[in-house]
């Protein structure tokens, strides 16, 4: 196994955390817990107008959410400025970078006459041999070989190789003074000693020229993979017309962690046939080198299958300590603990997230009206004899006891020679407020006496006429 991998995950702050972001690092902790490694978080702030710090605080807070747990971090590049400048000071002395006045108007010019001639739009070199300083509005540009090519092993695509006079030379330091991604990448993840670069594949083409970086700058190459895009159902870059993008989102959606986490890790890589993976599996079977090249197509109904798996599967005392937020989001009172695990035992079969579990379940947190057609339609004159019968059984038991609650039933039946369907739907609109539910008798036991007699009243009196 190898040893010392140290990989990381770096995010802008400029928004919430994406699910493309999601899954490189998710690629990126499972690698490292595979070889026993070191996962570093690093928040990547140098872009002053669009970072801000509560993007910073979701992105860490959907990490969590996700249980990618860092062993070193999170590290702020804003709070390394010096660091950057330093370097770039030593390629400024040794050739390796130089001062570039040139305006964004003017480069914006070259690079459409450029293409008029057939050329490249890539910058000209004009300031390369001007031996210029600081001033005014110039940036530092990196002095890149005009010969030769460039190559690096990608432990996904493989081989990659740019002849040299593709590329141009790179701005290192903008002209208000801020480091640029490519530089900052590169001086972070040496002096972090990062092994194994995981990130996604838009990437690849920054790639060549961070390589000439390191070298310019002295450092070891680390280990680069770049994991495939994930696209829509239409093959385009998965955006917000295609749903929600945001791990946050799925997170208010009510998607549970370990659903969300099984899905993202299916795209682009796999483990035989296997669809749900405990976290301990994933650990012991993720390799970066299985992950596949092909673009991943996100598909919802899949994780929504994944989520109600999770759902019916998981410990319904855990997901019941997740229902408040959407309860009280609905307008509800938060009821007791032992009541919120009974809710979910009843409705998890049924229910696909959190968020539909209050919702198929409202009429445990609050008395349901019925539509004045179910009313008419099941609250018949004829069954109120039978009604009368079933409440004054019910107020002489323990609802709570399931088999009470059947048995009173089971014994009314055989008196009156009623079949129980007959009685069940007007007993399930009555308690419910509609026609389709968990079971009547696991309703009764987790509502109650003191929810279900009055309901049971209520429909009743509307029998006698008297509502």
């Amino acid at each position: 196994m190898t040893k010392n991998v140290r990989t990381r995950f770096a995010p802008s702050p400029t928004g919430y955390l994406h699910i493309g972001g999601a899954r490189t690092a998710l690629f990126a902790w499972l690698y490292a817990r595979h070889t026993g490694g070191t996962f570093i978080l690093r928040v990547e702030d140098t872009d002053a107008q669009r970072s801000t710090d509560a993007s910073s605080r979701q992105i860490l807070d959907a990490m969590e959410w996700l249980g990618l747990d860092w062993d070193e971090g999170p590290f702020y590049q804003s709070q390394r400025l010096d660091l950057y400048k330093s370097y770039v000071d030593k390629l400024l002395e040794e050739g390796k970078a130089y001062w570039c006045e040139c305006s964004p108007e003017e480069l914006e010019e070259r690079r459409k006459i450029a293409l008029e001639k057939g050329g490249k739009p890539k910058y000209d070199g004009a300031c390369r041999t001007k031996g210029l300083g600081p001033g005014p509005g110039r940036v530092v540009r990196f002095n890149l070989p005009q010969s030769g090519i460039t190559s690096f092993d990608d432990m996904i695509k493989g081989k990659i190789t740019v002849d040299n006079s593709e590329l141009d030379d790179l701005v290192l330091i903008r002209s208000d003074g801020m480091p640029t991604y490519n530089l900052t990448v590169v001086i972070d993840d040496a002096l972090m000693n990062v092994t194994h670069v995981i990130r996604g594949d838009d990437h690849v083409n920054n790639t060549p020229r961070q390589v000439l970086l390191y070298t310019a700058l002295g450092f070891d190459l680390p280990v680069f993979a770049h994991v495939p895009m994930i696209l829509g159902a239409d093959k385009t870059r998965l955006s917000k017309r295609h749903g929600a993008t945001s791990v946050t989102a799925y997170k208010d959606m009510g998607y549970l962690p370990e659903a969300l986490v099984n899905y993202l890790v299916r795209l682009s890589w796999s483990h035989g046939d296997q669809e749900i993976f405990s976290r301990e599996e994933l650990i012991s079977f993720f390799d970066i080198q299985d992950v596949g090249r092909s673009a991943a197509v996100f598909n919802p109904e899949k994780l929504i299958w994944l989520n109600h798996h999770y759902i019916k599967t998981g410990d319904p005392h855990r997901i019941a300590g997740l229902l408040p937020d959407f309860i009280k989001a609905r307008g509800y009172s938060v009821p007791d603990r032992t009541y919120l695990d009974r809710i979910v035992q009843d409705v998890r079969e049924r229910t696909k997230t959190l968020e539909e579990i209050v919702d198929f379940g409202d009429f445990y947190f609050s008395e349901k009206e019925p539509p004045e057609g179910l009313k008419a339609d099941f609250f018949k004159p004829e069954l109120a004899g039978v009604f009368r019968s079933l409440v004054a059984r019910f107020e002489k038991i323990d609802l709570s006891v399931k088999e009470q609650a059947e048995e009173s039933v089971k014994g009314l039946l055989e008196e009156t020679g009623m079949k129980f369907k007959v009685l069940a739907q007007p007993m399930r609109i009555a308690l419910t407020g509609k026609t389709v539910s968990p079971g009547i008798f696991e309703i009764i036991a987790t509502l109650g006496n003191e929810r279900v007699i009055p309901r049971l009243k209520k429909a009743l009196a509307y029998m006698e006429g008297q509502e």
